[in-house]
C-alpha cells in the first residue's frame, strides 16, 4: 500500500500551496500539515487568539477524521505562534480538546511571521483508528 494523501476534508480550505492536508503513511501513522485559523473559504478569521486556536484545531480535527483518526489519537502537537505573550490564551482553548487521561506531547514556538499573515498555525502527528490501519483496508 503507498502512502495516502488527504487533500480533501470538507470544511477545511485547501491553500493552494504544493503540500497535502495531512499523509497516512503504511503503518498508520498520520501527518497533519499545519492549520491556520482559516474558515472554509481560506479566509483567516479575526477575533480573539482563542477563537483563531479553536478554528485552528477546528481545521486538524475535520483532517484527522477524514484521514481516519480522531484527536483522541493524536502523539504530538506543535504549535506556532507568531507572538509567545498569546502563549497563555492559547493554552486555555486548548486544553478544552484534550479533558481525560490523553494529552499528547507538544511544542509551542513562537516565529517571526506565519504565512497569510497568521497569528497561530498548529500541525500534530496521530495514529489513524484500528479499523482504518492500512493492513485492514
Amino acid at each position: 500500500m503507498s502512502l495516502r494523501r488527504i487533500n480533501d476534508t470538507k470544511g477545511v480550505a485547501l491553500t493552494g500551496s504544493p503540500h497535502s492536508q495531512a499523509i497516512v503513511s503504511r503503518e498508520g501513522v498520520v501527518y497533519c500539515s499545519g492549520q491556520l485559523h482559516m474558515d472554509a473559504t481560506g479566509a483567516l478569521i479575526s477575533g480573539t487568539v482563542r477563537e483563531k486556536t479553536r478554528q485552528c484545531l477546528s481545521n486538524l480535527k475535520a483532517v484527522l477524521e477524514n484521514a481516519g483518526s480522531n484527536m483522541d489519537l493524536v502523539m504530538k502537537v506543535n504549535i506556532f505562534l507568531q507572538d509567545m505573550s498569546d502563549f497563555a490564551e492559547v493554552n486555555e482553548e486548548y486544553k478544552l480538546w484534550w479533558t481525560g487521561e490523553h494529552k499528547p506531547a507538544r511544542s509551542c514556538v513562537a516565529v517571526k511571521t506565519l504565512p497569510r499573515g497568521g497569528s497561530v498555525e498548529i500541525e500534530c502527528v496521530a495514529q489513524v483508528s484500528d479499523e482504518h490501519l492500512p493492513s485492514k483496508l
